[in-house]
């Protein structure tokens, strides 16, 4: 019995020691320090790296992995702070919420989870839905189904006819009288009813539509839709229930509305000016631009139909400001975080926005660190996302080629890693 006892012991202490993975990494992103590292050795334990060694690091138990990335470029998983993951565009996209279930949407969002993943985003901030990607977020924690780590906003909040309103462009018989409990609000009470709903739903944090949207089928995409006393009894609210607020903004005055209550992130801020931008910088709200959006919109603009007529105008009217709008909030030093408001293109394609940020004038390193250390930050995650560094959980994929010199590269992620489980080699 004892000698059993004696082989059980060191079974268990062999399998506690065995299957380390050790990385060859010919290039590996600092994140922090913001320089391209050469020839390191980065090993992970179960779910965590335990160590980031200098040159190319042999294995001493027979049992573990090593993984040739020699000739790639290494950094940590990405992280996107805007995306809608129960869904993508599509001719038909506004039909669908009259013919879809939620099993139907259940079945779309596992697949454009693991497509995101694969793309090597090992995290999102899921911005709005109709609660599914609550039940997405949970089978992915408990390793049900194969996707990035997700926060959640389970259902946007609007206002009767706002952005967030589900019933905007149905006929009267249809509209009905939305309410709190769907997300759409008028007045102080409502406001609280709404938030303390979405964290009964299971939101880990709250998204409002401060101002009118391009792709809602509704005139006007820049009016401001909550009073001040309405966003500010939202991110109150929030706050009381330890979640923060990300605002979907275009037009000024929603905009100023919700940086002075408190939000977190302004998503878009397609109209924005300096007043905003200085009112943000005093504040620490982040904008998070998803330049990837508007480039696709503007595109399938184009093409008869795509879109409702309603939505036409203000696509073009958004897209007129957006090159200046930039070129300001760059010479303001706002401070960005990454995201791309995927699903208003195909998922997958996520990493299209790095191009588009150096297009626009950040710098490839600058893109990155957007998505890796800032948004870690942003998420409460610092310590444990967004660095390849001892103790932080091994989310960690590789490119081809060096981002720094060839920003096109992190469209292609050729390997993936999330908590330790390669994914993608």
């Amino acid at each position: 019995m004892k000698a059993l006892l004696r082989i059980l012991v060191l079974l268990f202490t062999v399998s506690l020691t065995a299957q380390n993975t050790y990385l060859h990494c010919g290039k590996l992103i600092d994140t922090k320090s913001g320089k391209v590292l050469s020839k390191k050795t980065v090993v992970v334990s179960g779910d965590k790296i335990i160590s980031v060694e200098n040159g190319y690091v042999n294995p001493k138990n027979s049992e573990d992995t090593v993984v040739d990335l020699k000739s790639k470029t290494v950094m940590p998983g990405l992280i996107d702070m805007h995306v809608h993951i129960e869904g993508e565009t599509s001719p038909t996209r506004y039909l669908e919420r009259f013919t879809k279930n939620n099993a139907d949407v259940a079945f779309v969002s596992v697949e454009i989870a693991k497509r995101t993943l694969m793309a090597g985003f090992t995290t999102v901030r899921d911005l709005g839905g109709s609660g599914v990607n609550v039940a997405l977020r949970n089978a992915i924690n408990k390793g049900t189904v194969s996707g990035p780590r997700i926060f959640t906003a389970e259902k946007a909040i609007g206002t009767t006819g706002g952005h967030a309103d589900p019933t905007n462009g149905m006929r009267k018989d249809l509209m009905g009288d939305p309410g709190p409990a769907e997300g759409v609000i008028n007045g102080i009470e409502d406001a609280r009813k709404a938030v303390r709903q979405r964290y009964k739903n299971g939101a880990d944090l709250i998204k409002i539509t401060a101002t009118g949207g391009v792709l809602s089928v509704a005139k006007n995409g820049q009016n401001a839709q909550f009073t001040q006393e309405e966003v500010n009894e939202i991110v109150k609210t929030a706050k009381e229930y330890g979640m923060v607020v990300a605002a979907h903004a275009h037009g000024k005055e929603g905009m100023k509305r919700a940086v002075k209550a408190g939000v977190q992130t302004i998503e878009h801020g397609s109209f924005m000016d300096k007043e905003i931008a200085t009112l943000m910088k005093q504040n620490s709200a982040y904008l998070v631009p998803t330049l990837s959006a508007g480039r696709y919109v503007e595109e399938k603009a184009k093409i008869p139909n795509y879109y409702p007529a309603v939505i036409l105008p203000k696509i073009t009217s958004t897209m007129a400001v957006l090159d200046e709008t930039f070129k300001m909030v760059i010479s303001e030093n706002v401070p960005i975080a990454f995201g791309t408001d995927a699903g208003v293109f195909p998922h997958g394609e996520n990493a299209k926005e790095f191009a588009y940020m150096v297009e626009a004038g950040w710098t490839p390193m600058f893109s990155i660190q957007s998505a890796t250390i800032t948004n870690a930050k942003l998420l409460d995650m610092e310590n444990q996302l967004g660095q390849i560094k001892e103790g932080f959980l091994a989310d960690i994929i590789a490119v081809d080629e060096d981002p720094i010199k060839n920003i096109s590269t992190m469209e292609n992620a050729i390997f993936v890693m999330k908590n330790g489980v390669i994914y993608k080699q």
